[in-house]
């Protein structure tokens, strides 16, 4: 069964896709690969781990949530999968380009097939996409629009500098 529920983040509506146990979906409603539900999907904003995805989406956008702990379960090639790891791994507040993500995966001459990647990437924010950016610094690519990857860069950015600030 699949079961899907939506949150309401400062940026737009996203809908947040579940198997019961682990999140294999957050998806902006304007995103270029947008998961459209099945009509033997479940609206249900109680199973797992739609609850404990919200609070961390919440805390995310107040500032008080860097890193992400939920359950996930992505669905793609082994290349993509490897492209998705990596991208845990780059720290908040901070970007890496197309290419320093090819090379970190060990495929230095992949970064066009690491952008495609990247931007099939079935959970965005959680798994951050959005910290993804040119060789030249721009920002290229999102599937939720550059506006919105603008906002999560900048609002990661703010909040990395009052954190740095406070200590």
């Amino acid at each position: 069964m699949i079961y899907f529920t939506f949150y309401e983040s400062p940026i737009q509506s996203l809908r947040l896709v579940s198997d019961g146990r682990s999140l294999l979906g957050l998806y902006m409603m304007s995103e270029k690969h947008y998961l459209i539900p099945q009509t033997d999907w479940v609206e249900d904003d109680s199973v797992a781990p739609f609850p404990e995805t919200k609070q961390q989406l919440t805390a995310y956008f107040a500032g008080t949530l860097a890193e992400f702990d939920l359950s996930l379960q992505m669905q793609g090639t082994a290349f993509q999968q490897k492209v998705w790891q990596a991208l845990k791994t780059i720290p908040y507040g901070t970007t890496l380009s197309y290419g320093e993500l090819a090379r970190q995966i060990g495929q230095p001459q992949a970064s066009r097939a690491v952008g495609l990647a990247n931007g099939r990437n079935p959970i965005s924010i959680i798994v951050p996409c959005h910290r993804v950016i040119g060789a030249n610094g721009k920002l290229t690519g999102y599937g939720g629009g550059i506006d919105r990857k603008q906002w999560l860069l900048n609002h990661e950015s703010l909040m990395r500098m009052k954190h740095d600030t406070s200590q």
